[in-house]
């Protein structure tokens, strides 16, 4: 399914810690400042038994202890996050940032903090009115019922947060969309660009606005835009390239006046993101394989995970889908196999050809993949299963554990 660039906008938002902090703190004042509208609605036998001076205790402590748990939790998040970008990396770093549990999690504490806060304010400067310890006494039991069913989902969810495996899961989870929608629409659902096409000496390029990775790229609006000025672009960069300021972006073969407006449909940022970039998930799992395999931390066995990880992201991918293009204006890189059997598994065949268990096991995944569905993905894997074996050949010293890897071939 492609996104515009409004919905990736709001996407953004919605995964962005703060956003949701913000809108639970809003959520908090909007309760305490609108609970008054609701009297009209409670039997006169509450307001006479329940007043300010039941309520605010409990606000005194909702405040007080809500403040603490907030500051705990904001603590544990960030150790965990340092611990999970230190032992995998940097990347699975940002993509913990976007874990949605937390993010809930802390909102609602930090929302309860401001709401009963917010309450205390308003009933000692005396902006309710007696009767309205009612209505607030309703708003925070709600309230503490939020609290304890976050606190639970907290609970459950410090027990994975920051380790390997929830690392690991949560990047071969995210690696998955962007991938399979790449084979589902390829070329972002343009013309795929030929191997051998030439560019027309008539086309002229469109330079990038500003230097960063490519992280998005609005198709629909582009495309209108082209269809416009009865032109037509080939892009010679995919999303998750990195791109200096002035470098082609493509080619347009056709006269178009407004040539900003073809520049805005391409999303600069200073990190590679995942939307559009399918071969990124596949980077990072890549990366914490190679990390695991580093004289510091000398962990064979997260390499080995991550090969069966690959195997399974990539032998569950269909084949490239032949439709007509959705965007035919636009020419644009259509993801490989050969792309994919380089990220995924040279580099951790380059770190773990010394490891005869990891490299055995790269081995038996690539020997696997070559009866893959998907013919160019067999004939990628059965290209790189030469090259690791190459590489076990020149690294591993004892000659029974070259032999051993030799009879797998």
């Amino acid at each position: 399914m492609m996104i515009s660039k409004t919905l990736l906008l709001l996407r953004r938002v919605a995964s962005n810690l703060t956003a949701r902090v913000l809108f639970g703190a809003v959520l908090a004042f909007a309760m305490a400042f609108l609970s008054p509208l609701f009297e009209p609605l409670l039997p006169d036998a509450w307001e006479i038994k329940i007043g300010p001076d039941a309520v605010i205790p409990i606000l005194n402590i909702l405040a007080t202890t809500m403040l603490t748990v907030t500051t705990f939790s904001l603590s544990v998040m960030v150790q965990a996050y340092q611990a999970a970008a230190s032992q995998a990396t940097p990347r699975a770093y940002r993509l913990h940032l976007s874990d949605t549990t937390t993010h809930t999690v802390l909102s609602v504490f930090t929302g309860a903090f401001l709401y009963s806060l917010t309450a205390l304010v308003m009933f000692r400067a005396g902006l309710y009115a007696d009767n309205a310890a009612v209505v607030i006494l309703g708003v925070t039991v709600l309230v503490i019922v939020a609290i304890i069913v976050s606190i639970l989902r907290w609970i459950e969810h410090l027990s994975t947060l920051g380790s390997m495996d929830d690392t690991l899961q949560m990047v071969d989870r995210q690696a998955r969309e962007p991938l399979y929608s790449a084979l589902r629409r390829p070329a972002l659902g343009g013309l795929p660009v030929a191997p051998d096409a030439k560019i027309p000496e008539a086309a002229w390029p469109l330079p990038a606005p500003s230097s960063g990775y490519l992280q998005f790229v609005n198709m629909e609006p582009l495309h209108d835009a082209l269809a416009k000025a009865d032109a037509s672009i080939t892009l010679g960069v995919s999303p998750g390239a990195h791109i200096l300021k002035g470098a082609p972006l493509g080619w347009v073969l056709g006269e178009v006046e407004d040539r900003e407006a073809l520049s805005n449909c391409f999303t600069f940022g200073a990190i590679r993101t995942a939307e559009q970039d399918a071969r990124f998930g596949v980077v990072v799992l890549n990366e914490t394989a190679v990390r695991a395999l580093s004289p510091g931390i000398n962990d064979p066995g997260t390499a080995v995970d991550v090969v069966h990880r690959l195997a399974r992201l990539f032998s569950e991918a269909e084949p490239p889908e032949t439709r007509p293009p959705q965007f035919p204006r636009i020419e644009a890189p259509a993801l490989t196999a050969t792309q994919l059997m380089e990220d995924g598994f040279e580099p951790l065949i380059r770190a773990g050809a010394g490891h005869p268990e990891v490299i055995g096991t790269v081995l038996d995944t690539l020997a696997k993949l070559e009866h893959a569905e998907w013919r160019d993905l067999a004939q990628a894997a059965k290209r790189t299963r030469a090259y690791a074996m190459h590489h076990a050949q020149q690294n591993i010293v004892v000659k029974e554990d070259r032999d051993a890897l030799a009879r797998r071939v």
